[in-house]
């Protein structure tokens, strides 16, 4: 799979994109990933990629005239172009699958008051929002969809399985994880998951998933796949 950042500060990437498992992914071919400059597409004498806004107010507006040359160019058969803007729909774990199985995700990192409606109706497909917060620039929120998309290319992880049971994958958030010392601090791990009995870590798991979904996130039960038993549990727990 190959992502591209369209950016004017394409260096923020190079320690992010060159470390832990992007960084190895990229090393083995899994994934490539690019940073381009947006200033070079700017016809202006001095690069710039900005102007002040029609019709007054503050702060500046990113040209359209760079951003449709750079996608002209950069853009191939296919490839989902994305601009990443607080008014686009919001970033999930569905939408990190559906970007993982294409050939070529485009990623334009908004700056300033915004982009010239003009670029986003010419060469956009989609905006796309990382969360009800406001940033700097797009190349953070770049960073996180990079981050969840990459992990969910085969062979990224290492463990094909490992992306099935994290949380929203599953439709529950994830359940309850421990490691070696047994016990520690006078706190002890679940017995379950000591007995070598992978039914009843399965169970104890699945179960572990609702009771913490149930707790800190119950919307989103509502679209969960669950079962008689499992139902009649969290009406149990809203009970209590």
């Amino acid at each position: 799979m190959r992502i591209t950042a369209l950016t004017i500060f394409p260096h923020i990437f190079d320690s992010f994109a060159n470390e832990s498992i992007i960084g190895r992914a990229r090393r083995q071919g899994l994934i490539e990933f690019e940073a381009v400059d947006l200033r070079p597409y700017s016809d202006r004498k001095h690069k710039n990629t900005d102007d002040d806004p029609f019709g007054g107010g503050a702060g500046m507006v990113m040209l359209a005239q760079p951003v449709v040359d750079a996608m002209e160019a950069l853009a191939t058969p296919g490839c989902r172009r994305v601009y990443l803007s607080p008014r686009g729909q919001t970033f999930t774990q569905k939408k990190a699958e559906e970007y993982a199985g294409l050939d070529h995700l485009i990623l334009l990192c908004g700056h300033y008051e915004g982009l010239d409606q003009r670029a986003i109706d010419l060469c956009v497909d989609e905006e796309l929002s990382i969360g009800d917060y406001v940033l700097t620039g797009g190349e953070t929120a770049a960073m996180v969809v990079l981050d969840a998309v990459s992990r969910l290319v085969p062979g990224v992880l290492g463990n094909d399985e490992s992306p099935e049971d994290e949380s929203f994958t599953s439709g529950l958030l994830e359940y309850p994880q421990y490691t070696r010392p047994r016990e520690y601090r006078g706190l002890e791990v679940p017995e379950v998951l000591l007995n070598g009995n992978h039914a009843e870590i399965l169970k104890w798991r699945r179960a572990q998933a609702l009771r913490v979904t149930f707790e800190r996130r119950p919307e989103m039960l509502a679209s969960a796949q669950l079962t008689p038993k499992e139902r009649a549990m969290i009406e149990g727990w809203r009970a209590e």
